[in-house]
């Protein structure tokens, strides 16, 4: 699988910074997503975040599901839309965990999550009749099934506070990248209609949930 130059700088980047703060827990705990260092007005941990990772598995899992899905969002919008994506997810990941956890203080947070699962929700979006197959599902499924129950689990895990796992980042991500391959691409709302109204599903439950107070 080819990657393009943008994708590559994205994962050199991830790769990077995650191997500084491994070895220097000054710069991680500067750079980390913390609620009262953000509220105080280090607004830039939104993003710089995004970029560390609390151990090499953490890191690989991230990169190696952006290795998949970044190359579909390169092929239809290339590579300014993508990083656009990229980012824009990653800032609405951030920007949902501020909302939730808002008083706490003490919530941190790293990893390249919510921007990685803006992406896979793009290119879900972008070719929905993908198939795919992990170690713990070994029959192909819709990639639309995937994304609809990857985002119902998590507001499973936001409301039941499942982990040591950013579920808030990841659903931020995912509104991210969906709302913004539908302004890069408006034709999906003629051409796939009826997966744009699917994977709008669980954004619209975790909208009525947290109006109705009940997450």
């Amino acid at each position: 699988m080819n990657l393009s130059i943008a994708t590559i700088v994205i994962i050199a980047a991830n790769v990077l910074a995650s191997i500084k703060g491994f070895n220097d827990f000054s710069f991680f705990e500067k750079y980390k997503f913390n609620i009262g260092a953000i509220r105080r007005g280090e607004q830039i941990r939104a993003i710089t975040s995004g970029f560390l990772h609390v151990d090499v598995s953490h890191l690989l899992f991230n990169m190696i599901t952006l290795y998949f899905f970044a190359p579909i969002v390169v092929q239809y919008l290339g590579d300014p839309k993508f990083l656009i994506i990229y980012f824009i997810s990653l800032l609405a990941g951030s920007l949902l965990s501020l909302i939730f956890h808002k008083e706490d203080y003490h919530y941190s947070a790293v990893g390249a999550s919510g921007a990685v699962t803006g992406v896979m929700y793009a290119a879900i979006l972008l070719q929905p009749d993908m198939r795919l197959a992990f170690f713990f599902i070994p029959i192909p499924i819709p990639a639309y099934i995937f994304g609809i129950g990857y985002l119902l689990y998590s507001i499973y895990g936001m409301k039941a506070r499942i982990g040591n796992i950013g579920h808030t980042a990841h659903f931020g991500g995912a509104i991210g990248g969906y709302v913004m391959t539908l302004l890069f691409m408006p034709s999906l709302f003629v051409n796939e209609t009826l997966m744009v109204i699917l994977l709008a599903i669980p954004i619209v439950i975790l909208f009525i949930l947290e109006k109705t107070g009940k997450i």
